[in-house]
């Protein structure tokens, strides 16, 4: 792991830098790269804007590791009224949620409890609910939630991270139940016993998962995102899939707002899936930081607005 990518995540655990950060509005603008604002009217603009361009949307409420019930009952109930103010406004926009968000250190049953409540919601208006990953702490808590709720509802889909050893045998086993599943590199701190720590590696790994997937998606057996921000990546994927007559509309690309705006645009014309993942909430310094380790060269950004603030 480069000692930027390592610095960053670290920092991202912080809360005095976080602190910190939210006191400066140089970072606060710079945040603006990757998300319209901290409402959900922000947010529900975004998609609106995007949803112009032939692009759609998967919306996320910012968050992680609640330990209050009450805190996790309010979470589900502004995913939810997400969910509705989406059909109103007539979007193509699904919702993907954090379990530690949703109260899993409270308890499996919690979690569950909020997943079950959001996945009926989200079946009400059409949606999916892309659950995602965190760290290996709740790797396999995870998963056994996403095997709870894919018994039970149709439209709920699971992260898997290129960087963690056990994602071959994770996606081996995911395949049998018909599964959607959003590929990512992966942007926590593991250690290298449990996650590739070269980024030759990481990519070798997201490329050979890539392709399982698009036999998957060519079959019917998968529905697939592959959440990635590299050209060169996605242009890969799109000439493996051409190579095994896996069709264009067959798979989507997701990428974070405000990154590869070109390509995202250039993707949706040449006739592929494009969703883009906006983000929103103000507990959003650990998602920033984490988003600035993905690619380092970033903080260059952050500098730049700071000069100009």
């Amino acid at each position: 792991m480069g000692l930027a990518r390592a610095l960053l995540l670290k920092g991202s655990e912080s809360r005095w830098l976080a602190d910190q950060a939210s006191r400066r509005r140089f970072v606060r603008r710079a945040t603006t790269r990757f998300m319209p604002g901290e409402s959900m009217d922000d947010a529900l603009g975004a998609a609106r804007s995007l949803g112009a361009r032939g692009i759609t949307s998967i919306l996320t409420l910012l968050g992680e590791n609640v330990d209050d019930p009450e805190a996790a009952a309010a979470v589900t109930d502004e995913f939810l009224a997400l969910l509705a103010r989406s059909a109103d406004s007539d979007l193509d926009a699904d919702i993907s949620v954090k379990p530690t968000h949703l109260g899993l250190e409270l308890g499996f049953d919690v979690a569950a409890r909020n997943l079950q409540a959001l996945a009926t919601g989200a079946t009400e208006h059409g949606r999916f609910v892309a659950v995602d990953m965190e760290s290996t702490r709740d790797c396999e808590a995870t998963l056994d939630l996403y095997r709870v709720l894919r018994a039970e509802y149709e439209n709920v889909g699971i992260c898997l991270q290129s960087y963690l050893y056990r994602t071959d045998a994770d996606l081996e086993e995911l395949l049998g139940h018909a599964p959607m599943i959003r590929l990512v590199k992966g942007a926590y701190k593991e250690p290298a016993n449990l996650a590739y720590p070269k980024k030759s590696d990481v990519d070798a790994s997201y490329l050979r998962h890539s392709g399982t997937l698009l036999e998957a998606a060519r079959d019917g057996r998968a529905r697939v995102a592959f959440g990635t921000h590299d050209a060169d990546m996605i242009a890969e994927i799109n000439r493996r899939a051409a190579d095994m007559s896996c069709p264009r509309r067959s798979y989507e690309f997701q990428m974070l707002y405000g990154i590869q705006r070109d390509l995202q645009v250039h993707l949706a014309e040449s006739g592929y899936r494009m969703r883009v993942l906006i983000s929103y909430g103000a507990y959003w310094f650990p998602w920033y930081m984490r988003r600035l380790a993905e690619r380092p060269a970033n903080v260059g950004f952050v500098l730049r607005s700071m000069l100009r603030g």
